[in-house]
């Protein structure tokens, strides 16, 4: 077997072992006529009774319910079985493949595959590399990402809006201000407008940045007060595809609502409200907080409940309690929506907040 790999054991059953005198030395050939004999001993209707796929559209739905279920971990494992079955894998397969691996941020998953595709002679389009340049931001690995652009660009493969928003970001997940803004500047050249996730990527630089000092805070604020002329240009400037379906904007981007964005008490037009109060949370700023929970108002919106999550965990964080508490309640009291998130807000502090709740 090329490279030394050992077929995958999924038909081989129970297969007799083999006698110990033959396994050292075993060369490749001897190798491939052990294995040949042994899938041979397995019984036609056996076989079939226990392979869970049989053609290339199976298998894509064994991927995709491997990706709605989280179960990111098994994508290589049944890859493997459908090359052990001499399926031939289509674009869409790799395409499912290279999603899977993004929302696991499997990084060494999701090159892995974009190498496969390239040696079945498929070229990755936009929308592939727009995948690994955001599951090199969810690995903290802004080098990468950056190289993948380089890549995208010497094979012709021409970077769009999202492109350059999800580079944005995986710089921005290291910290990285000056190479943000570099982003923005290249963007602003291209003609491409600056939208929400723009914003949020420029915070997220900066809560990321170290050390943090005073002036970290006061430009998440500033930035939340120039978001407010954010424009949907790139809606219009040809950054729209096709193949992300399935996945949100907030996935590609690393946004802090990604997992949540389809419940019902989310309100995506507050995404760099979210991504302000997030930040600060993180960095347990009140003052930074309250501020920015008042300009939401000022703005005329109403808190959803991941805002309010954010204030309550920024306050357990500082240790006040009460404050916590007092928030808390008046949440409850107002009978807006409820979810569970809101309850287990801040696990080291959970106990500590419920002392405080019931007393």
């Amino acid at each position: 077997m090329a490279g030394g790999c050992v077929p995958n054991c999924k038909s081989l059953g129970s297969a007799s072992v083999l006698p110990q005198q033959n396994l050292f030395p075993l060369t490749c050939e001897g190798a491939l006529l052990v294995f040949t004999s042994t899938f041979s001993a397995v019984a036609p209707e056996e076989y079939v009774k226990r392979n869970y796929a049989n053609n290339i559209s199976e298998y894509n739905t064994v991927l995709g319910s491997l990706n709605a279920q989280r179960r990111n971990f098994l994508l290589r494992d049944v890859y493997d079985d459908m090359l052990l079955d001499g399926v031939q894998p289509i674009r869409d397969t790799f395409h499912t493949l290279i999603v899977g691996a993004m929302k696991g941020a499997r990084l060494q998953d999701a090159l892995y595959f974009m190498d496969e595709m390239k040696s079945t002679g498929l070229m990755p389009d936009t929308t592939i590399y727009n995948f690994i340049i955001s599951t090199c931001g969810k690995n903290k690995n802004s080098d990468c990402a950056i190289q993948v652009l380089e890549e995208m660009k010497r094979c012709g493969v021409k970077p769009r809006g999202q492109t350059y928003i999800a580079l944005l970001c995986a710089c921005a997940s290291c910290g990285r201000v000056d190479r943000a803004y570099a982003i923005v500047r290249d963007m602003t050249a291209a003609g491409l407008g600056l939208n929400k996730y723009c914003y949020a990527g420029l915070i997220t630089a900066f809560k990321n940045r170290e050390p943090v000092t005073e002036e970290t805070t006061s430009k998440i604020i500033e930035l939340v007060k120039q978001s407010k002329g954010w424009s949907s240009v790139e809606a219009s400037s040809g950054s729209g595809d096709s193949g992300m379906i399935g996945v949100t904007e907030e996935e590609l981007y690393n946004i802090p609502t990604a997992e949540i964005v389809h419940r019902r008490y989310i309100n995506r037009q507050l995404t760099v409200y979210h991504t302000a109060l997030h930040a600060c949370a993180d960095l347990g700023s009140k003052e930074a907080v309250e501020k920015i929970s008042e300009m939401l108002k000022q703005d005329g919106y109403a808190p959803d409940l991941f805002c309010m999550t954010q204030v309550i965990r920024c306050y357990l964080r500082c240790r006040d309690i009460k404050g916590a508490k007092k928030i808390f309640d008046d949440y409850i009291s107002s009978g807006k929506p409820l979810a569970l998130e809101f309850f287990t807000v801040s696990q080291p502090n959970f106990v500590q907040f419920c002392s405080a709740r019931f007393m």
